[in-house]
């Protein structure tokens, strides 16, 4: 996984509430195990019409939108338990979603490929939807090591929590094998004094 320290990056507001893993990426694109190439298909059905034209309507189709930041409604990431979503986000070019519930499941899988779920209080989550409505191309900062999102044009700043263990790897760009081996030496040095 790529390190991730101190992100600024512009957003892109998705306001629909109960997004499922479906329409993260829909389940007819599941036959690849390779994590690469779902980004094409994130939220397929509400990009493009069936004859593959992209809808005009469609936050992802809107040029005033651009940047590495998901701003999503509420209980984003329900529904079904597939990794996939995690991975069509991460290949499109995310790397934070923002909202005001995560499901469990969906958070986990976000974390283990490298992408910060951000939970923020629902008025918290209308500040920000004022705020990109205000200005398409408004940037935020979000810093992990600090643990808060900003958008300092509007006056935002919200702390947010963050499993320490997954915001150490999240920092060091491990995912749990290369936490492990990082830990090599500590394990070797504790099996030897066990003899």
């Amino acid at each position: 996984m790529e390190k991730f320290e101190i992100l600024e990056s512009g957003m892109v507001p998705l306001t629909i509430e109960n997004i499922d893993t479906d329409q993260i990426i829909p389940a007819r694109f599941l036959k690849a195990t390779d994590r690469k190439g779902f980004g094409e298909n994130l939220f397929r059905d509400w990009r493009f019409t069936n004859d593959n034209q992209p809808k005009e309507d469609f936050v992802l189709n809107n040029s005033a939108y651009a940047g590495a930041i998901l701003v999503a409604g509420n209980n984003f990431g329900c529904g079904s338990s597939r990794e996939h979503a995690a991975w069509a986000l991460a290949d499109y070019g995310f790397k934070v979603v923002v909202s005001s519930f995560f499901a469990d499941i969906f958070k986990g899988n976000a974390l283990n490929n490298g992408i910060l779920p951000i939970q923020v209080s629902p008025n918290e989550l209308q500040a920000i939807f004022a705020a990109i409505d205000n200005n398409s191309s408004v940037r935020a900062n979000v810093d992990l090591e600090a643990q808060q999102f900003r958008i300092d044009e509007a006056g935002i700043a919200i702390p947010f929590e963050i499993n320490t263990y997954k915001k150490m790897c999240m920092i060091n760009g491990y995912d749990d094998i290369d936490y492990l081996l990082s830990q090599k030496e500590a394990i070797i040095a504790f099996e030897q004094n066990r003899l």
